[in-house]
């Protein structure tokens, strides 16, 4: 997986597919790509922004706006000839909301991961928490070996780090997931003595992996 590090990147989009976005007053998003999409959004879909953007009253005094001021005060945006360069690390908190629910997991708590959003992936981790291999470590696998993004705000001075993970495949992840608990069980059963006799519980757990 690839970071994308809202602190250090430039979303690029093209200044006349935004404004026609915006002239539309239909609802669309910016990718992280720097993509215009509008509604209905895919489940694939990773934005930095999601909404409409307001018409100006005939009544206001004023009835031209600045392009830099679209999209509201959470966002810098800087106009270079046909595109448009956008930072959106002030927006974490609306980026955290519009992706939350397409994000396979979310580390943007100080709780760490809870939960995977995949059904099969939570069942999976679920089982493994039996043996004492929490979603970070499982989420560590993902990281080192699948296609990715990993949407995040991460500075090191002081240190710092929100993020929301998705994969490409999810059937790879699954099997990466999956065989990374089957090794380690396996580590832990030959070589564990708090493992050298299952509860109830860890026994299902076993049979889950390994049957």
């Amino acid at each position: 997986m690839k970071k994308f590090n809202l602190f250090k990147e430039i979303i690029v989009v093209n200044k006349n597919d935004f404004l026609r976005a915006v002239n539309s007053t239909k609802h669309f998003a910016i990718s992280y790509k720097g993509e215009i999409v509008f509604e209905p959004f895919e489940s694939s879909l990773i934005s930095i922004f999601e909404g409409s953007i307001p018409t100006v009253s005939p009544l206001s005094t004023n009835l031209s706006r600045p392009i830099s001021s679209m999209l509201g005060n959470n966002y810098r945006i800087v106009e270079d000839d046909d595109r448009l360069l956008i930072k959106a690390s002030g927006a974490w908190q609306s980026i955290i909301g519009y992706n939350q629910k397409r994000a396979l997991y979310d580390d943007t708590s100080g709780d760490g991961i809870a939960e995977f959003s995949d059904k099969k992936l939570e069942e999976c981790g679920w089982y493994a928490t039996e043996f004492n291999i929490n979603y970070r470590e499982i989420v560590e696998q993902f990281e080192e070996q699948c296609e990715g993004i990993l949407l995040c705000l991460e500075q090191e001075e002081p240190y710092q780090f929100s993020g929301l993970g998705f994969v490409f495949d999810i059937d790879h992840a699954r099997r990466v997931g999956f065989e990374y608990c089957v090794h380690v069980i396996k580590v832990k059963l030959e070589n564990d003595e708090d493992f050298a006799s299952l509860t109830d519980d860890e026994t299902e757990a076993k049979d889950y992996f390994l049957n």
